[in-house]
């Protein structure tokens, strides 16, 4: 055993991170699209668009697809009360993220009204989902990049970048990338109930 003289943080707090991180000449720590202007000692980190910083100091400002954190670092030890709240208010942000991966890929929700749900849908070269149907919604599928295989009722078909497809409510189908890039899918849903839980999977499939 050898005595080793290093510092040490588990960086377990955005000051910490800020204290580790590079910064530049007015001491903002910058990760993402962000802009600054008479700014001093920030941390400023965007991850889904452009973040504007004017004449603001000692801030952390962290912005996510599911949401925005800005908060005095001498006050980031309430951002608990952050988790209270979305808990106590059963908000979707505190169950999960805007992206959502499964064994096939992963879609993340861009568009949400009372009757219709957009979402953008990424399957991998050679995954497909489980056959499925949904007793109150309908979709449509549009190709914006990559080949579908699709199951849409007693149809099984290809589709490719700029086609569509319409599934009725109660029709099974099935979305399958037979290619070898990545299958992108817009998604629109329209219906009564737009939940998860409104996915019925083919038994002999799921038996299988």
């Amino acid at each position: 055993m050898l005595p080793l003289d290093v510092g040490w943080s588990d960086v377990g707090a955005w000051p910490a991170l800020w204290e580790v991180r590079p910064r530049d000449a007015a001491g903002n720590v910058l990760d993402g699209d962000i802009f600054v202007h008479d700014a001093r000692d920030n941390l400023l980190m965007a991850q889904h668009r452009m973040v504007a910083a004017v004449g603001v100091n000692n801030l952390i400002l962290v912005e996510t697809p599911d949401a925005v954190l800005v908060a005095d670092k001498e006050s980031v030890r309430d951002i608990e009360a952050v988790t209270r709240f979305l808990r106590r208010e059963q908000r979707s942000e505190h169950r999960h993220h805007q992206r959502r991966h499964r064994p096939w890929g992963n879609f993340d929700a861009i568009g949400l009204g009372d009757r219709y749900q957009v979402k953008h849908l990424t399957v991998i070269p050679g995954k497909s989902q489980s056959l499925q149907m949904h007793h109150h919604r309908a979709e449509h599928w549009i190709v914006v990049s990559g080949t579908a295989r699709v199951t849409n009722g007693d149809k099984v078909f290809l589709l490719t970048e700029n086609e569509s497809t319409y599934i009725p409510v109660g029709a099974p189908h099935r979305l399958e990338n037979p290619g070898t890039i990545p299958l992108e899918i817009i998604e629109v849903q329209s219906g009564s109930y737009l939940g998860e839980d409104d996915i019925i999977y083919n038994r002999m499939e799921s038996e299988a």
